[in-house]
């Protein structure tokens, strides 16, 4: 039985030049290490699998100072792989345990890869929460009252957040791409399947594209509305201008007529 542990600890990951054990990939970089595997992924996520707890917490430690933008609190998932009975099977038992024929790199990088993207996704579902939890008040508000809120700026950070998260997604975490071992290996086709069928990752990114154009869309919305009513003071102010001139021109012409 292995334990499969994957870890997000910040923003990205820089793993360049890193030397903590006998290289079995470099995209991802992998490494082996005594019994077991460490799979790094740029985008913030370290994968352990079949390394002790005190293991595990010593390389997070060894990792921390090549974090960019080092998390207070990390996003963790966990799995479990078997080897099967059926030797020419890889599937996913009930209960999310993953049975393997072999347990070789390949397939270890695609359970890592598929765990990595798992855990980033949590990470971004929760930061959409957030951002929704924030932005409904403001919708409510504009459907019960017919009013915007005061903040502008709050929208304007509502739209950096959503773009952050889309600019994760689309840019440094690439779920919908396959990961680099299917390209060689193209008989893992099946189980990198089943495992992203078992994840969900196809539908998560979906929900997650779709909230994110809602909440880009209502930002947007609701800027637009402020502008237009921050456009219609305006000129109300300068048509009384424009009458306060014309009446000081008249005051003018009458006090010199007299």
């Amino acid at each position: 039985m292995l334990r499969i542990r994957a870890v997000m600890l910040g923003d990205r990951i820089n793993p360049s030049a890193l030397e903590i054990g006998t290289l079995v990939s470099s995209t991802p970089v992998a490494f082996r290490i005594h019994a077991g595997l460490v799979v790094i992924f740029r985008y913030g996520v370290v994968v352990l699998i079949g390394l002790s707890p005190s293991e595990e917490n010593a390389l997070i430690e060894t990792l921390k100072s090549r974090v960019i933008g080092e998390f207070n609190s990390y996003e963790e998932e966990s799995a479990q792989a078997q080897l099967c009975n059926d030797q020419g099977a890889d599937v996913i038992l009930p209960g999310g345990r993953i049975c393997l024929s072999k347990f070789t790199d390949d397939r270890l990088l695609l359970i890592a890869d598929t765990l990595a993207k798992s855990t980033a996704l949590e990470r971004d579902e929760r930061r959409v929460a957030a951002v929704f939890d924030v932005i409904e008040p403001f919708a409510r508000e504009l459907a019960e009252r017919g009013r915007t809120p005061r903040g502008r700026t709050s929208i304007l950070q509502l739209i950096g957040n959503a773009l952050l998260v889309q600019q994760r997604v689309a840019g440094r975490v690439a779920i919908a791409e396959k990961p680099d071992a299917l390209w060689d290996k193209p008989e893992l086709e099946r189980l990198y399947s089943r495992l992203k069928d078992d994840y969900e990752l196809k539908e998560r990114l979906e929900m997650l594209e779709r909230k994110l154009s809602a909440i880009s869309g209502t930002a947007n919305a609701l800027t637009d509305i402020m502008d237009t009513r921050r456009s219609l003071r305006l000129e109300w102010v300068i048509v009384l201008l424009i009458a306060m001139e014309v009446a000081i021109e008249c005051f003018q012409i009458i006090t010199a007529a007299h």
